[in-house]
């Protein structure tokens, strides 16, 4: 084949899942999911899991499942981040692949997906301590001017944010200056496993998603989303936490905290449904806005027509794998 794994990417709410598992019985493959949430155990209902999807009747009448990679690794002590998952992709693709089996990355999280499509070098920065200490004695103010001096073009001005964060930043920019990094930059690009992709996005019409996105999000509520957000808390983490992962767990959580009213009335589930699916309406626009960045800075991306029917998509997907051989 001309590829030695397949990604199927798109907005969330299109059947992405689906799919992929389908092509997975169908070519002998094993999921690998990009989803920067669904490596949280405890996330369930908020992430769309769905891990019933992995098992299913095939079209022999037999059971079967789909193994998958890279969901349910952690808990929420840990702050799972793009060196995690660049790291447990390469470690899953080498293991599906030596046992002669196709891996298929799906999920709708750009920036994962970016980082194996256009393979960035993330390197980890060991600990300095007698540097983060000399650091911390400084003012604020003090440690913005060595960063722009140092630096001297920043991507972004979210890199100040607070004195812990612009001390990361001047940390992060002195190592990949230093000759260890260089040394290590070079092992990390020679020992990483060659990428062959095919790329194959998924959407709907604009109107469709926000459909199903309002269908899906309906669903999930019904199924337990409040409770499951609010059994997180009452087991110890702090709303803080929750809302730092992702919008079913922010919008909830003050939902919780009686930022729209009475807990339990009418009006308040209401407003949390309201404000909830817009902004995944909005997510998923920017999700499809970053797939497209994608295509502009090099990433063949082969999309699927836009048919709500998941078996038309499927079909269509079959057809790029097996005229890609």
């Amino acid at each position: 084949m001309s590829y030695n794994c397949v990604f199927v990417i798109g907005p969330t709410a299109v059947g992405k899942t689906a799919i992929g598992v389908r092509l997975a019985d169908k070519f002998n493959g094993e999921i690998i999911s990009a989803d920067s949430r669904q490596v949280y155990k405890g996330l369930d209902i908020g992430t769309g899991k769905d891990l019933a999807d992995y098992d299913f009747v095939g079209s022999d009448g037999q059971q079967k499942h789909i193994p998958y990679h890279i969901i349910d690794v952690c808990d929420l002590s840990k702050e799972y981040n793009l060196f995690d998952f660049q790291t447990d992709f390469y470690n899953a693709f080498s293991d599906i692949t030596s046992r002669g089996k196709l891996p298929i990355c799906v999920g709708g999280t750009g920036m994962y997906v970016d980082s194996i499509l256009r393979q960035y070098d993330m390197i980890e920065v060991p600990e300095n301590e007698s540097e983060k200490k000399e650091l911390e004695s400084k003012s604020y103010d003090e440690l913005k001017s060595i960063l722009i001096a140092e630096k001297k073009k920043l991507h972004n001005t979210s890199e100040f944010g607070d004195k812990e964060r612009i001390i990361k930043a001047i940390q992060i920019n002195r190592f990949t200056k230093s000759d260890e990094y260089a040394l290590l930059k070079k092992k990390m690009q020679e020992s990483r496993p060659k990428i062959e992709p095919l790329v194959i996005c998924t959407t709907l019409e604009r109107n469709l998603v926000r459909e199903r996105i309002a269908a899906r999000l309906k669903a999930r509520i019904d199924e337990g989303l409040v409770e499951e957000v609010d059994s997180l808390h009452k087991s110890g983490w702090s709303f803080e936490r929750l809302e730092s992962l992702g919008l079913e767990y922010r919008f909830v959580s003050e939902y919780l905290l009686g930022k729209y009213g009475e807990v339990g009335s009418s009006d308040a589930k209401g407003k949390l449904f309201e404000l909830l699916n817009l902004a995944i309406g909005q997510f998923a626009k920017r999700q499809e806005t970053w797939f497209r960045g994608m295509e502009k800075k090099g990433v063949k991306i082969n999309w699927l027509p836009k048919e709500m029917d998941v078996g038309v998509r499927f079909k269509a997907a079959c057809e790029l794998l097996e005229n890609s051989k």
